[in-house]
């Protein structure tokens, strides 16, 4: 009988673990944050922001994780007024559900979650498209639009502080996707909630968005100039990019991330599907969804040709990172996946691609408690379909 390894142990496991029908899962209720609203602090259609919470126990007591929720931005005034009616830009039960699944790193199950199992959990819904980051005082009475991202950030902060959060011996803040992009620009914010002997840090999942270089940084730069001038973003975005470049180029983690003095951990893919099918597939001539086709939700229909694109995005995607210091206090996890999104998914948490024999869950871990820094990516220079159906 051949040997096994220990990575091939741990994928069995990883199978038979997620794909039993008797896996839990956690789910709790939203909470709208009513007393917000006084304050200004509303989502794009004037409802009151809305989060989720797990209260902490045992030794997870005193611990606290804030996740900010995902979901792309809005770009115009046209695409912002769509925004509102739908749960991305509104607080109202009919558009968000009444519950939220806590799973992956928000996962109440040791068996699943086995560091941040038990610690105070926050799930803040994001509705204003903004990154949690806009701020305009007038409202745009001929629309019913509200842009108070950057208030309803601070309005969930104060709720959690008023809750305990400030006496925390461990935080963390983190997000995917927009979520990702915005902890990295709220950081530096979330740690000065702490005193010094707090133990703060920043984890971004699949936030790094990229310039790029040619026609993909023309596409990528026009878009997130939009986002800036939509939402008035220019003189709110953190003042080490600005006071160095063009605001248009501070939404963009390559010019951010150097500047965030909180130790911040990056969870990658070279692959990301996102940026490949909304973004870079039309930097290509010729190429746009139509052409794209379901190559955009499963690799197992991309041909050699577009196999090919996605491998030259990596070695963009891959020279934009790699140009970051190697700061000790950064820590980078890389994989192949072609996908979007890793710590809130039960399996790509668990059962990740092992870098330095690691899991992502095992990275993290180590590098949040001072264990080991952690920088790795993956050497695999073409895209693995990594399952990420079970959440």
């Amino acid at each position: 009988m051949g040997r096994f390894t220990s990575a091939s142990i741990l994928l069995l496991w990883c199978i038979i673990a997620t794909t039993s029908a008797q896996v839990p899962e956690y789910v709790k209720s939203y909470t709208r944050l009513e007393s917000a609203v006084a304050t200004g602090a509303v989502c794009l259609d004037g409802s009151p922001p809305a989060y989720a919470y797990v209260e902490g126990y045992g030794s997870g007591s005193s611990n606290w994780m804030v996740y900010l929720e995902g979901g792309g931005w809005c770009f115009s005034l046209e695409n912002c007024i769509n925004r509102s009616q739908s749960f991305l830009g509104s607080s109202k039960y009919e558009f968000i559900g009444n519950t939220v699944n806590f799973t992956g790193i928000l996962d109440s199950d040791s068996r699943y979650n086995q560091y941040f199992y038990n610690w105070n959990k926050v799930f803040v819904h994001y509705c204003d498209g903004s990154m949690f980051t806009s701020d305009i005082r007038q409202v745009d009475l001929s629309n019913n639009l509200t842009f108070r991202g950057g208030r309803i950030y601070n309005a969930v902060m104060e709720e959690m502080l008023h809750e305990g959060m400030g006496n925390a011996h461990n935080a963390i803040l983190t997000g995917s996707s927009a979520g990702g992009l915005s902890t990295i620009l709220h950081c530096d914010r979330f740690r000065a909630l702490f005193p010094n002997t707090t133990r703060v840090k920043c984890i971004s999942d699949s936030g790094f968005f990229i310039l790029g270089e040619g026609a993909l940084a023309n596409i990528s730069g026009r878009h997130f100039a939009q986002v800036i001038a939509t939402h008035q973003l220019g003189a709110l975005l953190p003042k080490s990019c600005t006071s160095k470049r063009g605001p248009n180029l501070c939404l963009f983690p390559e010019y951010l991330v150097e500047d965030v003095s909180t130790p911040l951990f990056l969870v990658e893919t070279a692959f990301d599907l996102f940026q490949i099918a909304y973004n870079f597939i039309f930097s290509v001539p010729g190429l746009g969804p139509k052409q794209w086709g379901d190559c955009g939700k499963n690799l197992a229909q991309c041909n050699s040709t577009k196999i090919g694109i996605m491998e030259d995005f990596r070695s963009i995607f891959l020279k934009t990172l790699l140009k970051l210091d190697q700061s000790s206090s950064r820590g980078m996890f890389v994989d192949s996946c072609y996908l979007h999104v890793h710590i809130v998914r039960r399996y790509t948490w668990i059962c990740s691609p092992l870098l330095r024999n690691r899991t992502l869950e095992q990275a993290i871990a180590d590098w949040y408690f001072d264990r080991s820094p952690f920088q790795e990516i993956d050497n695999n220079a073409s895209p693995q379909n990594c399952p990420t159906s079970l959440y």
